[in-house]
């Protein structure tokens, strides 16, 4: 038996030197994404992402939906990308929504760590002092973290929203603070704010392109809000204080997950609306409606416009694995070649089946491989424009084969044999 093991022993020593000496051959693997899509081995890419909006410029400049309000966006919600827009760069007073940046900074709070949804936060008599949408909070109690957001989520309670500005940022200027500096790295170059709530004051604005901004910011990094932007009807302090939401969109818009109301005199009426249908997650903001009911009607107009005309193809998610290459000189043979990020778009309805996908990733690697590193890269692309691009990586560390690793290999087996 021992003469038996030790042949087992030399053969697998051969067989691995062996295979340290000979490159591996390319095998035949099976790709992730739609048959319908056209797929071709290249050496060369083009980086140049080209969206709908850059091909559509002249008509989302144009009100082609005959809007009343003075400004007005629709973005697709995972990327960004404009599908409509009208003076979206108009600086105009916010209102409520205003409140959309101090969400984000609670549940960033929240998530970080730094406070929890069971914290208890007292009222100053400046929260208590707050006009406008509240539930009259009393200097004497205080609600918990969860209470609050709900509050500000559903009854745009301002004097809720000041409290939680004090809890945060020690006061509510160092709050406004934390908010401005926030607005300054998402990239909001049409807002200033002022105060956390929204209430009318000089210098207190914003365009529906930075309310698109951070309002994207919330529900994809945050998507448990739409937990509280969601509800319809709730109550508080034991039933005694009865919300209802200020967004009627969601309880008559299909899909609807929020997401912020706001109005004053000055302001007029402004909507931040966000829905998702089939995969497809939209925001559509309306700033300065001459009413209520043409805001809702508008922002609706535009989350139709939106449904109707595009549906988002998605190509395949992150850690996906595109194909199992061969690894040369490794101590493994093989290696999965994962996305490394989500890849998709969003296209025009009935035009994705003439996308191509264009991959480039060879059948072998050379050890050593780091998990991480990139091997290749598959790109999609319509009419000869780039839709998206993203890389592929090992998704494993492979050594390369030595004296050492070969050694260890040896041993390993040996091990194995003696167990069996």
């Amino acid at each position: 038996m021992h003469k038996i093991k030790l042949s087992i022993s030399v053969l697998l020593i051969i067989a691995i030197l062996f295979s340290f000496t000979l490159p591996c051959f390319a095998e035949e693997t099976t790709y992730v994404w739609s048959s319908d899509s056209t797929t071709t081995n290249t050496n060369q890419t083009n980086n140049t992402i080209v969206t709908n909006a850059e091909n559509e410029k002249e008509e989302t400049n144009s009100n082609t939906l005959n809007l009343e309000s003075a400004s007005a966006i629709l973005i697709e919600q995972s990327t960004g990308q404009v599908l409509y827009e009208h003076n979206c760069h108009e600086s105009l007073r916010p209102a409520s929504v205003t409140k959309v940046m101090s969400i984000l900074l609670i549940m960033e709070a929240i998530d970080e760590g730094k406070i929890a949804l069971t914290d208890s936060v007292p009222c100053s008599e400046n929260a208590a002092s707050m006009g406008g949408s509240q539930i009259w909070l009393d200097p004497r109690e205080t609600l918990t973290v969860d209470q609050m957001l709900k509050a500000i989520c559903v009854a745009s309670a301002n004097d809720c929203v000041v409290a939680m500005a004090e809890y945060l940022g020690g006061s509510e200027e160092g709050f406004v603070q934390m908010m401005n500096d926030k607005a300054k790295s998402l990239g909001m170059k049409d807002t200033t704010f002022k105060n956390c709530h929204g209430l009318d004051e000089d210098g207190h604005v914003t365009s529906s392109f930075d309310i698109a901004l951070m309002s994207k910011e919330l529900l994809n990094n945050h998507p448990q809000i739409t937990e509280y932007t969601t509800i319809w009807t709730d109550s508080l302090r034991d039933g005694k204080s009865e919300l209802t939401n200020t967004n009627k969109l969601i309880r008559t818009y299909k899909g609807a997950t929020g997401l912020k109301t706001g109005s004053t005199g000055l302001a007029l009426y402004n909507l931040s609306a966000s829905a998702t249908r089939d995969d497809l997650s939209l925001i559509a903001v309306i700033m300065k409606a001459p009413s209520t009911k043409v805001r809702f009607a508008e922002a609706q107009k535009l989350l139709d416009y939106g449904f109707n005309t595009f549906s988002f193809k998605q190509f395949g998610k992150k850690d996906e694995v595109v194909k199992t290459i061969n690894v040369n000189k490794g101590v493994r043979s093989h290696v999965d070649a994962i996305l490394s990020g989500n890849s998709g778009t969003l296209i025009e309805k009935g035009k994705d089946k003439n996308i191509e996908q264009n991959l480039i990733l060879d059948d072998t690697v050379s050890a050593p491989v780091t998990a991480g590193q990139k091997l290749g890269q598959v790109s999609f692309s319509l009419d000869g424009q780039t839709l998206s691009t993203v890389d592929i990586v090992a998704k494993n560390d492979v050594e390369k084969m030595n004296l050492f690793t070969m050694s260890k290999k040896v041993v390993y087996s040996w091990i194995d044999l003696l167990r069996s």
